[in-house]
């Protein structure tokens, strides 16, 4: 595959990661997004054997956008030092099915994720195991006529399909998402769900780098401007 780089330096590499791309090698054995990226470095600097590339964090997989690796041990742990300290910053855009009565809001919900099933679902606070997700949208703009809107995301806890499981318990499913938006969103639809920007601390040189990156300009996308 023809991997986007987005940046890169000696400790990360940004990368655009594709739809429907596992970001990590998983049951199904499909092409996926970290050995693409480590298959780029080793052709790229002529690398024998492998190369070390640190997976920080994960985008689900019909999700596409800004996937950041570290190259080394030490970038891995210090961007994951970052994320623990709720200071690895990400934003996403998603196309909701209908139109948000607050324009904006902070969702605070507990999820659960059944493993076996690899679905969460909102319970009460004092069920075991339930985790709590915040997330902050803001309503960019809307079409009645397609009855969708645009939102923007920000994350505040990264749990399993955080966003589309608080927008569906809202009343507000995303765009083709076939999970946690069945009764509204016919098979086939891509999910409207996309990475679009990332903030972290560089781990060596201590001042943050911003990477972004847009979704691809066709529909539902191609109904607004951002």
């Amino acid at each position: 595959m023809n991997l986007n780089v987005l940046y890169e330096d000696n400790h990360l590499l940004v990368v655009e990661k594709p739809r429907n791309m596992p970001i990590q090698e998983d049951a199904s054995k499909d092409l996926d997004l970290l050995n693409e990226a480590k298959k780029y470095l080793i052709e790229k600097y002529n690398k024998p054997g492998d190369a070390f590339l640190g997976l920080v964090h994960r985008l689900d997989r019909p999700v596409g956008g800004v996937a950041l690796f570290a190259k080394t041990s030490k970038a891995a742990s210090r961007v994951s030092n970052e994320i623990r300290l709720h200071r690895f910053d990400r934003r996403y855009l998603a196309i909701v099915r209908g139109i948000p009565k607050k324009k904006n809001a902070q969702l605070t919900n507990y999820l659960l994720k059944d493993h076996n099933k690899n679905i969460s679902s909102v319970v009460q606070p004092s069920t075991a195991d339930a985790k709590k997700a915040v997330l902050d949208y803001k309503v960019l703009a809307s079409d009645p006529k397609e009855d969708l809107s645009l939102l923007s995301i920000q994350l505040h806890t990264g749990r399993s399909h955080q966003i589309r499981v608080q927008l569906s318990h809202l009343g507000y499913a995303i765009y083709g998402d076939q999970k946690y938006g069945q009764a509204v969103n016919k098979v086939g639809e891509q999910i409207a769900l996309w990475a679009t920007e990332l903030s972290v601390n560089h781990p060596t040189k201590k001042e943050p780098i911003n990477i972004t990156c847009l979704p691809p300009q066709e529909y539902p996308w191609n109904l607004f401007e951002y």
